[in-house]
């Protein structure tokens, strides 16, 4: 069965381009601009696994994670936070509200494909690859 992969981005050219690698890899991409969308999508079409940007309008990616981990029906969904934020503090606190992974942007297309296929598998990807091009 396809994994369902749900990126939750405000920045429409690195959705896209997020959208275009793993659908290139095989995978069903739904999208969302800001928390309450991606929220309501999560509920709706439960994805596999989410790509959770920090810096959204309304709601933060940091509070949008720690809601989806405070909820039994989405504590076990693999996150992925995927943010411009590339400080070591900014690292910290998405993995302390639970992330499972925080990829800072710019990242390279297969580093985002590889972070997507090492969570879905159930494996914590090891440090932060330094190769840069999307976001």
């Amino acid at each position: 069965m396809t994994k369902k992969i749900l990126v939750i981005e405000d920045d429409p050219a690195t959705s896209r381009l997020v959208d275009y690698s793993l659908r290139h890899e095989g995978y069903d991409v739904l999208t969302a601009s800001n928390g309450l969308e991606g929220i309501r999508k999560i509920h709706r079409d439960s994805p596999d696994l989410v790509i959770l940007d920090v810096m959204l309008p309304g709601m933060d990616g940091f509070e949008i994670c720690h809601l989806l981990r405070s909820d039994p029906a989405t504590a076990h969904l693999p996150i992925l936070m995927f943010s411009a934020k590339a400080q070591e503090i900014d690292r910290d606190t998405g993995l302390k509200v639970g992330a499972d992974d925080y990829l800072p942007k710019p990242a390279a297309p297969a580093d985002i494909v590889d972070r997507v296929g090492k969570l879905l598998a159930g494996k914590k990807p090891k440090a932060p690859a330094r190769e840069k091009s999307v976001g």
